[in-house]
């Protein structure tokens, strides 16, 4: 079977992005790169979910404009106090110092220190040897910048700086107390325009996310990744991060608590990391054990599919959709299930991990002959697309194929594993499943797993795998 490539959630990451209310400042050069964060994602699932979350948009990527209301007196007042100590983070390319890419950050307190997005520093914590870091002030000022410390699961990052803080941007020991519907204005520089505010609301707290991030109702677009989203007194609430590019006004932010949390490291850390992708992959794999545990903390949750039984999980962090369809002048039906993670881990901007999705297709007809169905069957069964495209992030798919049988029914098990060549320890995993005991029906089941132990990768295969069964009730 032709199993659908799992479609990442919607959510833009907003490495080069955030709204315009009030433009000040240089505009920095037209037509450059924008970055994008957790976009996945990354692997996915099957059929076409509804909408969902994604990073911001990728180097090259760019949000379309839409007209923005008059700043309001509040906004004027906050843009004034905190324009200083705002600042756009550039990706430079290290031969040529060309840019690839550009996001927001701000200065913390009277220090040195910035907070940012990871994902708008990636290219330097992932490649310090092709790229450098470059800041530049709203009146136009530049410097380097030193990476300090990343926090990839909630995407945040330390950079300093060689400047000082006016002491506007306070992040606060305590986790800072919203009320739903309050008042919180974001900064940065959208679009590579030049810097901006833009006022929205404080909607409550993302509850199908791995991880907490708070529903910020504005704008927020490329380039303003990284910038700081404030209170009304100017208390930092949280860091834009990304915004859903299928709804009008719904961006999300990283709660303070998490920048605090970072912040606290970079300062005890005695220097900061000379190659950070193993300490990306320890928090990727820190990731994935708190991943696959909650996914197998209780078995599988079955649901029938005519003459099949198949192992869904939904949850506040799995989905799952179903759809039907006759297929008159092939003579058969197909009947599908998807069940997919609406987020993901945001690695670079062609590499998302940290994903788990899961599809069931059943195959039955009437009419056709058996070998006529058969070689339908089989043709939907398309292990050789695992892989065909080169991807220098991991290696050559590596797969085992066997015949098994579950407690109720013989399958056809293909499982192929791939290794992340920066990160040791790291795999997907893709398991396909087809059944073989009906010469007029066929099950068959896909699982796939990104940024996975080995460990985890066949203790997740193995549980899906023998979920798979006959229903008590053949039709």
């Amino acid at each position: 079977m032709r199993f659908p490539t799992a479609a990442l959630i919607t959510v833009v990451v907003i490495g080069a992005a955030a709204s315009v209310a009030v433009a000040a400042g240089r505009a920095s050069g037209a037509g450059q790169r924008t970055k994008a964060t957790p976009q996945p994602p990354l692997v996915i699932p099957p059929a076409a979910p509804p909408a969902t979350t994604l990073p911001a948009p990728g180097p090259g990527e760019t949000d379309e404009t839409a007209a923005l209301p008059t700043p309001s007196s509040a906004a004027q007042t906050l843009y004034s106090a905190a324009k200083a100590d705002l600042l756009q983070i550039r990706m430079l390319l290290r031969n040529g110092r060309s840019q690839s890419s550009v996001g927001s950050g701000f200065l913390v307190g009277t220090g040195n220190l910035v907070l940012t997005n990871y994902h708008v520093v990636s290219q330097m914590a992932l490649d310090p040897e092709v790229y450098v870091g470059e800041y530049v002030d709203t009146d136009g000022r530049s410097g380097p910048v030193e990476l300090l410390a990343v926090d990839v699961l909630h995407d945040l990052a330390v950079v300093r700086v060689n400047r000082n803080g006016t002491g506007f941007f306070q992040v606060p020991d305590k986790p800072v107390k919203l009320v739903q519907g309050q008042y919180l204005y974001s900064l940065g520089n959208p679009l590579d325009l030049g810097f901006a505010i833009s006022e929205g609301a404080y909607n409550g707290i993302v509850t199908r996310s791995f991880y907490e991030q708070l529903v910020f109702t504005g704008p927020i677009n490329s380039g303003m990744s990284g910038g700081p989203s404030v209170t009304a007194a100017g208390v930092v609430a949280g860091v834009n991060v990304s915004k859903r590019r299928d709804g009008e006004l719904v961006s999300f932010l990283v709660p303070v608590k998490y920048a605090q949390q970072l912040l606290a490291r970079a300062a005890a850390q005695p220097h900061p990391p000379r190659n950070f992708n193993p300490l990306i992959g320890q928090q990727l794999l820190a990731h994935q054990r708190a991943l696959i545990d909650r996914l197998l903390a209780e078995p599988l949750s079955i649901r029938t599919m005519g003459p099949y039984r198949v192992p869904v999980r939904e949850s506040q962090q799995l989905r799952c959709w179903g759809r039907s369809n006759f297929r008159a002048e092939a003579e058969y039906t197909l009947d599908a299930v998807s069940c997919a993670m609406e987020a993901a881990v945001y690695v670079s901007d062609t590499q998302q991990t940290g994903h788990v999705s899961m599809t069931h297709q059943v195959l039955r007809t009437s009419s056709l002959h058996p070998l006529q169905f058969a070689v339908l069957a089989t043709s939907r069964f398309s292990v050789d697309r695992i892989g065909a495209g080169r991807d220098t992030r991991l290696t050559r798919p590596a797969c085992t194929e066997m015949f098994v049988h579950t407690a109720t029914l013989p399958v056809r098990a293909v499982t192929c594993v791939r290794a992340y060549r920066k990160f040791a320890g790291l795999y997907n995993f893709t398991l396909l499943a087809a059944s073989t005991d009906d010469p007029r029906a066929s099950l068959q089941s896909r699982l796939d797993l990104a940024g996975v132990s080995y460990e985890n990768g066949m203790r997740a295969t193995r549980a899906f795998l023998a979920a798979l069964g006959r229903s008590p009730m053949r039709p």
